[in-house]
């Protein structure tokens, strides 16, 4: 009975933290930011509706069209203090190798050389933003190298 209990408790704790891990949605960027999303202008806001940037977009808006960065740095230039927002992704890259196959050969299995491959995940940084006076100075998307 105790072994049922303590697995049902397992299971609801499980699902508990999985359900805490939802990813940040348009939707719910909006919501959680909805002064400032009710601030914008009705272009910029048609622009964050559809995931677009633009010079001279607030900080805000970049956030809730976009979501969190994943690296946030910090700089000068001439025109003062900067801040870089960066955004990384993954990409799944093929690895070719030499593999050995048995195939039959008579009474016997005997080794014959393939071309095999596998596929392993990259991290590269998708796109930046930067900010200069809290609205956007510049941005970029970058594809995978």
């Amino acid at each position: 009975m105790s072994m049922n209990l303590n697995r049902s408790t397992l299971l609801a704790l499980a699902v508990a933290l999985l359900a805490g891990c939802a990813t940040s949605t348009l939707e719910s960027r909006r919501t959680e930011r909805a002064d400032s999303y009710a601030a914008l202008t009705p272009e910029t806001r048609e622009l964050v509706d559809k995931g677009k940037l633009k010079i001279g977009m607030s900080m805000d808006a970049v956030y809730i069209a976009w979501g969190k960065p994943s690296r946030i740095l910090s700089g000068e230039s001439d025109g003062g203090k900067s801040v870089t927002w960066l955004y990384h992704s993954t990409t799944m890259e093929a690895q070719r190798y030499w593999n050995y196959r048995y195939v039959p050969h008579g009474r016997r299995y005997q080794p014959e050389p393939f071309l095999d491959y596998d596929y392993y995940p990259r991290h590269y940084t998708s796109a930046e933003v930067v900010f200069e006076n809290g609205v956007v100075k510049s941005w970029r998307t970058l594809a995978p190298q």
